[in-house]
């Protein structure tokens, strides 16, 4: 899977999601902005990463990510998550080029 370029800071995160509060966004297709590469961390359980080869394309990469576990979604890629059991938890910390509009933005965004 990939890796978050050097150079690249956390600009946001989300809540820690569960069967409970997920956006429904998660569970189907969507990706991430460009530039942006999304940081998943499971808390507990087990979360399904389902990588697409395009929007309406096939399956091209399945990840189980156990409690403890990460993957990372890099920009622009298709991609959904799935819970595999109740007790599933996780979050997504957000990663863009430390020079970009976005994280400047976010940033002015917390001060």
């Amino acid at each position: 899977m990939n890796k978050i370029p050097n150079g690249y800071v956390n600009y946001k995160s989300t809540p820690i999601f569960t069967v409970d509060n997920i956006p429904k966004m998660f569970l189907h297709l969507h990706n991430t902005k460009a530039g942006v590469y999304g940081l998943i961390t499971v808390l507990s359980g087990e979360l399904a990463f389902y990588g697409f080869e395009s929007r309406r394309g096939e399956v091209e990469l399945t990840i189980n990510i156990p409690a403890g576990g990460t993957a990372v979604s890099p920009p622009e890629y298709w991609h959904k998550v799935e819970f595999l059991n109740d007790e599933t938890s996780f979050k997504v910390d957000f990663y863009a080029d430390k020079h970009s509009a976005i994280v400047a933005e976010n940033q002015s965004e917390r001060a």
